[in-house]
């Protein structure tokens, strides 16, 4: 099974299951997860190929949604499901195939659809990294300054760095092999999810259009759309409060 970090205890609110994005880890999401915690389980996972989980042989959106749903039957079978891009494509996924293990879902700035973009100029600069040459976590921020000049970028992906261990905590190999089904949606045609749906959004973020609308309208009818403004697609990390705030806000809501 997944590795779980978790956050406060069960009460008679369904949990809270939370799931990163590409590259991050449940360990990334510690601050929300702490502070949505005060009034029921909150369950930050590591999916496959990230963090302390299992690395597999393959990393398609079928096989992220059957972890979550081996998570989920293990802390009583029904859950709320938080995803942020990556996280929540897997999510939608789980409550379009196994619609009674999700009470509520929040997808955070992703929609049900194939991207263009590519993550394969990140796996390389992280791949570019000689390992035998790190001692401190700031041997290989140096490093990955010299292809990746974005800070916050680099903060991030050396989050995922074991610097004791000298290895990555992805499989960045089979990160990429898996790309092309990554930023692709899978087709489930004729499945619809008919409970709750938040799709909250970054509003400076490009990650979700008006025209994604009638894609996610058909998959989740009872869609419901917000934004943050001035964020881009990590709102999570650039506004937590206000994101924490709508979070806890709309499960507090939604019927």
């Amino acid at each position: 099974m997944l590795n779980t970090l978790l956050h406060g205890a069960p009460t008679d609110l369904p949990p809270l299951v939370i799931v990163h994005g590409l590259f991050g880890s449940g360990r990334n999401w510690g601050v929300i997860a702490k502070r949505l915690c005060d009034t029921r389980l909150v369950i930050a996972v590591d999916q496959r190929n990230h963090g302390d989980s299992p690395w597999t042989d393959s990393h398609g959106y079928e096989d992220m949604a059957a972890d979550l749903a081996e998570v989920i039957e293990a802390h009583g079978g029904r859950a709320d499901v938080l995803g942020h891009s990556m996280g929540g494509k897997a999510a939608m996924v789980l409550a379009l195939t196994r619609p009674e293990l999700v009470n509520r879902l929040i997808v955070a700035d992703v929609a049900p659809v194939a991207y263009g973009h590519t993550q394969m100029h990140n796996i390389d600069a992280m791949r570019g990294v000689d390992l035998s040459r790190v001692q401190r976590r700031s041997d290989a921020a140096e490093q990955l300054e010299a292809v990746l000049p974005d800070a916050g970028l680099r903060a991030f992906f050396l989050q995922s760095l074991d610097v004791g261990a000298r290895r990555w905590k992805l499989n960045l190999d089979l990160l990429a092999t898996e790309m092309p089904k990554i930023l692709d949606f899978p087709d489930l045609t004729g499945a619809a999810f008919d409970g709750p749906v938040l799709f909250l959004s970054g509003g400076a973020s490009d990650y979700v259009q008006p025209e994604h609308r009638p894609r996610i309208k058909a998959l989740f009818p009872k869609a419901r759309f917000a934004g943050i403004p001035e964020t881009g697609h990590w709102l999570h990390a650039e506004k937590p409060r206000d994101f924490e705030a709508a979070v806890r806000g709309w499960l507090a809501t939604a019927s």
